[in-house]
């Protein structure tokens, strides 16, 4: 049972910076067993006994995973294509590469640490721009970072039309639909500059290391421009 709860509570904490909005139940009696027929969302955790139960009800979306044997019991057959598949097989490089170096140094290397920061890599790359499309509106009537002290609102259009991939773009949409991206969006329109957690400085260093690529590459162009210019000068 111990380790059914740790696994629900790290599937839970993985999700870091959003927050699971729905139900939570880390190991589910059997007499709540009808709670997984429910059309709303969920995370449980079910001992094995309670398996032949879970059978014979009348499943529709649900993901089953044993957990013993490291297997599912029950797929919905999108597990393969709903990431987008240049962050999906970033994600399952470095978490290959922890498992590798586990097994190297004999299961010593703490693994929470290595896989949690990947996550949290992930949905920097996926939505670590949100910065820049919660804008301010001042009493004059102009725009504002979202660094001022005015009511804020998040540009969702802007936001979304902001990733250049198609693949990631897509899974956006339905990703900004959920609860949990709501939340996220809605405590950083109103909790500004009170945040200042690890999924927020690896924001800004993400920030930075964009404006530090542009930069570069409008000095490249500058500078090929200004060669371009001594050429015709010389015809």
């Amino acid at each position: 049972m111990c380790t059914l709860s740790q696994c629900c509570h790290a599937v839970v904490a993985l999700l870091y910076p959003f927050v699971w909005q729905h139900t939570y139940i880390p190991v589910l009696p059997s007499a709540m067993l009808d709670i997984v027929c429910t059309p709303t969302p969920f995370i449980v955790g079910l001992l094995s006994s309670s398996l032949p139960q879970l059978t014979e009800l009348p499943l529709e979306e649900v993901l089953v995973v044993d957990l013993g044997n490291s297997r599912f019991l029950r797929q919905l057959d999108d597990e393969d294509s709903i990431l987008p598949p240049k962050l999906q097989s970033a994600l399952e490089n470095v978490l290959e590469r922890r498992r590798e170096l586990a097994n190297e140094r004999g299961g010593d290397t703490p693994s929470a640490p290595v896989v949690s920061e990947a996550f949290v890599r992930f949905f920097v790359e996926l939505v670590g721009h949100y910065q820049l499309f919660i804008i301010g509106e001042r009493e004059d009537g102009y725009s504002s970072s979202s660094s001022s002290p005015v009511p804020c609102s998040f540009q969702r259009e802007g936001f979304r039309k902001a990733i250049p991939s198609k693949t990631v773009r897509r899974f956006l949409e339905v990703f900004m639909e959920t609860q949990m991206f709501g939340w996220f969006i809605q405590e950083r329109e109103l909790h500004r500059q009170a945040l200042r957690g690890l999924f927020e400085m690896r924001v800004q260093e993400y920030l930075d290391s964009i404006h530090e690529n542009e930069h570069r590459r409008v000095n490249r162009f500058l500078k090929g421009l200004g060669n371009k210019m001594k050429f015709l000068s010389k015809k």
